[in-house]
């Protein structure tokens, strides 16, 4: 391959991890927004969003460019679909701190439902989800792929305990319902970004061996040793 096409493989993956490392910090500042009540964060989460989306379109076309132009085979082939497959799920993500950030907007004009201790320890999860999904690229790390996807669970298991949590709220106090709500939609915010993030651990492990596991029922629950998969 020469020079040229190298450096252009090389910016599109430094693309890719600009593009997380904004996406995490966004969503890092929408929980701070929530935890600390803080307005002026909200209104940095939703500016900075914008940025990511550029950036999502900025990749698609790098990628639409590269394989018009070149010719790719197999195995660049399947990096130019998982970079616009991660980075549009990194773009989702980011719109779910946006709706936790309005979310907490909302919620900073009102007392305080309840502590806030499910919904952050839910957050570190799929942050952490977030960030090994990343480095499981960087790495062309299989393992750590499905360990991530594995995680999920533990996420879904929360967001649902949580769910029953404020609907009991609600059915015994009309007035919680607007808070509840809000909380449930954050809840599912960071469900969301978890999943997300068990997109991106896919794609890596698609990318490096050239097969799906999307449908792997039993990487999803856990249960399989991860080096089978190999």
């Amino acid at each position: 391959m020469s020079q040229f096409w190298e450096l252009q493989l090389t910016e599109i993956r430094e693309q890719l991890l600009l593009m997380s490392s904004l996406t995490e910090r966004n969503l890092a500042l929408a929980m701070r927004a929530l935890i600390d009540r803080d307005d002026r964060l909200c209104d940095l989460v939703e500016a900075n969003d914008e940025k990511i989306d550029d950036m999502e379109i900025h990749i698609d076309e790098m990628v639409v460019t590269y394989i018009s132009t070149h010719g790719p085979i197999a195995r660049d082939c399947r990096l130019m679909l998982a970079a616009s497959k991660i980075s549009s799920n990194l773009e989702r993500v980011a719109d779910q701190a946006t709706k936790i950030a309005r979310r907490s907007r909302e919620l900073n004009t009102e007392p305080l439902l309840k502590q806030l201790i499910d919904i952050p320890m839910m957050a570190d999860i799929a942050q952490e989800m977030l960030r090994d999904s990343i480095t499981a690229f960087v790495e062309a790390n299989n393992d750590l792929a499905v360990e991530i996807i594995a995680r999920d669970n533990s996420v879904d298991a929360i967001n649902k305990q949580l769910a029953r949590e404020l609907t009991s709220y609600m059915i015994e106090n009309p007035k919680t319902i607007t808070r509840a709500l809000s909380l449930m939609t954050i809840s599912a915010a960071i469900e969301r970004v978890a999943d997300h993030a068990t997109n991106i651990a896919e794609e890596v492990f698609y990318l490096n061996r050239g097969r799906t596991i999307r449908h792997d029922i039993s990487i999803k629950q856990g249960g399989a040793d991860r080096h089978s998969a190999e």
